[in-house]
């Protein structure tokens, strides 16, 4: 994987450039630098419906500090990007935290707790043409690496990461982690020896797009993933999108057996929505096959595979992502946009997604549903611009014969984000 990443990283600097030279427009360190805040408020809980599970809830208020310098100008440029993180707990004590889904505060050896959290993180870059090189604290957002940045504060790696625009319409990524910290803790090792990661995404032109990405976690798998997009205008208030997102892994052999599984799966999913003015319905399908289930997230020092926790790009995916070894899903959804009914900034979403041929211990065929319905507002204007409130319940429910896989319960996010610019 090093090889294949230093030869990307050469042909990349010898293309031909296509696109405008992002250095040769640098208006220095200084100049181009900028601060933004978020303020956070988040609270999930989750009402488990399973005999003896009790039930989970955490909530918290948290800060969340981004500086990005500009570039020294010169035929290559140097920065330093710093990014600063600070929560407390609200609620979600001993009994009431501890669910990995939800993960706001780690768990100190007593099982309670902590009561709040400080992170900081920074990363050198430099930076040629359109070709930036950089090494520190990373939030990738990539289908077979994504950090988790939907919960209170966010998850970060650490190590080298390369990022390249140089010809119109792609954009490659290659990088090599040996380090995760998690979203609820400021100790930086979680157990993962390393991850290299590499692919591209090319938009052909103004209605189809590509992308295909392959990683490689050390001890734990090798995955590559596929994305196909296509849009088809009808008019200028009507359009129709298929999208179809795919992984294959492989675990290794010591990995596999630590889960007393098997080692192959294959998953994919196409969706296809239409939108009609301020209406979108959307109709997906969803199959995973092979020997084990889609294994994604978590951390290595809890039996996780480390890769991220948003690293399951398909259309499935909500509360449970319907990842269970050989399920099949489909899912119907709705979205309206209010913006057209006078109302611009308010969305609201609803989906149904049914699952089945569940294969575990104790079945063949374990069944799963659920009901998302999501509300969310964004100020469009004044002094609270941009600030966002969003409302999210789930309602799912696992046949007994699919409860080594999953839980059935009943959950509720609430989060209301301030995002501003301080300079």
């Amino acid at each position: 994987m090093k090889k294949r990443l230093s030869a990307i990283a050469l042909g990349l600097l010898s293309a031909t450039q296509a696109v405008a030279n992002d250095q040769a427009q640098s208006k220095g360190f200084i100049d181009d630098s900028h601060m933004d805040v978020l303020l956070r408020n988040a609270y999930i809980k989750r009402d488990y419906k399973e005999p003896g599970m009790r039930d989970r809830a955490e909530w918290g208020q948290g800060i969340i500090a981004n500086f990005e310098s500009g570039y020294t100008q010169g035929p290559v440029g140097f920065g330093v990007d710093g990014i600063a993180q600070y929560a407390v707990r609200l609620d979600g004590g001993r009994g009431r935290s501890g669910a990995g889904g939800i993960d706001f505060f780690a768990q100190d050896n007593d099982g309670k707790a902590r009561s709040q959290l400080a992170k900081f993180g920074a990363r050198v870059k430099m930076r040629f043409s359109n070709t930036e090189l950089s090494y520190g604290t990373q939030l990738p957002q990539l289908p077979v690496l994504s950090a988790d940045t939907s919960r209170l504060l966010y998850e970060t790696y650490t190590g080298f990461m390369l990022t390249s625009r140089e010809i119109d319409g792609l954009e490659v990524n290659a990088g090599y982690f040996t380090d995760e910290q998690r979203k609820s803790d400021d100790r930086h090792d979680s157990g993962l020896s390393s991850i290299s990661f590499g692919g591209a995404s090319y938009q052909f032109n103004d209605r189809f797009s590509a992308a295909f990405y392959a990683s490689d976690v050390e001890d734990v798998l090798n995955r590559q993933y596929l994305n196909l997009n296509f849009n088809q205008p009808f008019a200028s208030d009507q359009k129709l999108v298929l999208d179809f997102n795919g992984y294959n892994s492989r675990l290794d052999r010591g990995y596999a057996e630590s889960l007393d599984t098997g080692r192959s799966n294959t998953i994919w999913s196409l969706a296809a929505s239409y939108t009609w003015y301020v209406h979108t319905f959307k109709l997906a399908y969803q199959q995973s096959s092979g020997s084990t289930g889609y294994n994604y997230g978590g951390y290595r020092d809890q039996g996780g595979v480390g890769d991220g926790g948003n690293s399951i790009w398909l259309a499935n995916s909500y509360w449970s992502d319907f990842n269970a070894e050989d399920e099949r899903s489909w899912q119907a959804a709705y979205s309206l946009d209010f913006a057209g009914l006078g109302v611009p900034g308010l969305t609201w979403d609803i989906a149904y997604v049914r699952g089945d041929n569940i294969h575990t211990a104790a079945s063949s065929n374990g069944k799963e549903r659920e009901l998302f319905n999501q509300l969310q507002y964004k100020v469009q204007s004044g002094p609270a611009k941009d600030l966002s409130l969003k409302v999210r319940y789930s309602v799912l429910r696992v046949s007994n014969s699919a409860s080594d896989y999953n839980s059935s319960g009943n959950e509720i996010r609430v989060f209301v984000d301030y995002p501003f610019n301080v300079f």
